[in-house]
């Protein structure tokens, strides 16, 4: 038990004014596991009108915060990914809409493969939008020069879904997490932020560098972290048929590797299997929403499973997911504790969330935490969308290279003192 800290909270005295005879320990504290107190083991008195004495629970978790492992990997990809040029559409078509109608319900996604775009959704708004054009427009930027065939079918959204919308509720249920973490400047584990430096290097290198003419659009990183140390850093990079896997090794290991990570005894691989001269959807299919762990936290932290592009913000799986890292990172940016992970649940229809959770994994007073959570911020989808300003075209620069640890984006901005 070196490497875990015990937690000890007291519940008093339980009065009969309490609004149920037969709550759950679950139901109350959430957040609290305990040995000795299993979750779900009622609290309350079966029979109404009986108080119960003080109770203590215990609760053990790894002194290191959430990560359990020492050993941590992150992964990042580039633009030309296929999964992330599907982003890159999707939010694009997105944004064309809300500069138009700040108001519109858009669910748009992407699937790519060999030549073929398809978009499929549902939209309501008030404007039109062409979204052939965005296509072509966000395939070609990224730097692809092929043709492809693009078929589109969107249609407007469920009355069923609309209804419920309407009235100020959540458009779907769900769960969705937050963090931060003062392990770097961005408020981000440290595997995270290098994965994403290495991967957006590579594009500044291609785009930027003459010595990278013969770089692709497509690529992948990924760096595995044991304690504060480097101990791999994986690379793949589309590149053209003349370039040999040595030369390849040399320019990216001394203009990319080294600037962005400095020295260190970690090992270095290179395109593994060769050579990577097909990339895009030339090589592989891409799907909207794809990439969800590089959207976010890199594998390290929860996620409720709801991708974010092509949402607009009354979908609660992408705008209450900004919002509780909008939490979390104040929380860590306030120094109310070193890490916290934010943790809400909606129902379709209802303004209130089921659960809003707060976890500092022994860097704060968790308890605390949480009533200064629930007391400082409205979770209602419209509470969230004002608050953050969620109703402007700013989403197609999320697509690539995270959502978070942006400084322009809203859901970064720091509030002193709340």
């Amino acid at each position: 038990m070196n490497n875990c800290y015990t937690e000890v909270i007291t519940i008093k005295h339980i009065k009969k004014t309490e609004s149920s005879a037969n709550r759950r320990i679950g139901d109350l504290y959430p957040h609290y596991l305990s040995s000795n107190l299993p979750m779900g083991k009622v609290l309350y008195s079966p029979t109404i009108g009986r108080d119960m004495p003080d109770h203590q629970i215990r609760r053990t978790s790894p002194k290191g915060g959430f990560f359990m492992s020492k050993l941590k990997t992150a992964e990042s990809v580039t633009s030309g990914h296929p999964d992330k040029i599907c982003d890159q559409i999707s939010d694009a078509i997105l944004d064309s809409y809300l500069k138009k109608d700040p108001l519109s319900r858009v669910a748009v996604e992407a699937f790519g493969s060999h030549g073929l775009v398809v978009v499929g959704g549902e939209v309501t708004s008030k404007t039109k939008v062409p979204i052939k054009k965005i296509v072509k427009e966000v395939y070609d930027s990224i730097g692809y020069a092929d043709k492809i065939k693009i078929v589109t079918n969107v249609v407007e959204q469920s009355p069923d879904i609309a209804r419920g919308v309407d009235t100020g509720g959540a458009g779907d249920q769900g769960i969705m997490y937050g963090y931060a973490t003062n392990e770097t400047p961005e408020f981000l584990p440290r595997t995270v932020v290098y994965a994403h430096r290495l991967a957006q290097g590579l594009e500044n290198l291609r785009r930027n560098n003459s010595l990278f003419s013969w770089l692709g659009p497509d690529g992948k990183t990924q760096v595995t972290m044991k304690d504060s140390d480097i101990t791999d850093v994986l690379i793949s990079c589309q590149h053209k048929p003349e370039m040999n896997l040595s030369q390849i090794r040399n320019l990216v290991t001394e203009n990319l590797i080294r600037p962005s990570l400095g020295g260190g005894d970690y090992r270095i691989l290179i395109n593994p299997t060769g050579i990577f001269t097909l990339g895009g959807f030339q090589a592989d299919t891409g799907l909207t929403g794809r990439k969800i762990m590089v959207d976010t936290y890199g594998g390290l932290i929860p996620h409720g499973g709801g991708c974010f592009s092509g949402k607009d913000p009354s979908k609660v799986d992408r705008s209450a997911a900004y919002m509780a890292r909008f939490v979390a990172k104040n929380i860590v940016a306030n120094k109310y504790a070193g890490q916290c992970l934010v943790s809400i649940a909606y129902a379709i229809g209802k303004r209130e969330p089921l659960m809003i959770e707060a976890e500092t994994f022994g860097t704060g007073d968790d308890f605390s935490i949480r009533q200064k959570i629930i007391k400082s911020f409205n979770f209602s989808p419209k509470g969230i969308i004002d608050l953050l300003g969620l109703q402007k075209p700013i989403y197609q620069k999320t697509a690539i290279y995270g959502h978070f640890g942006k400084p322009d984006l809203p859901w970064e901005r720091i509030v002193k003192n709340f």
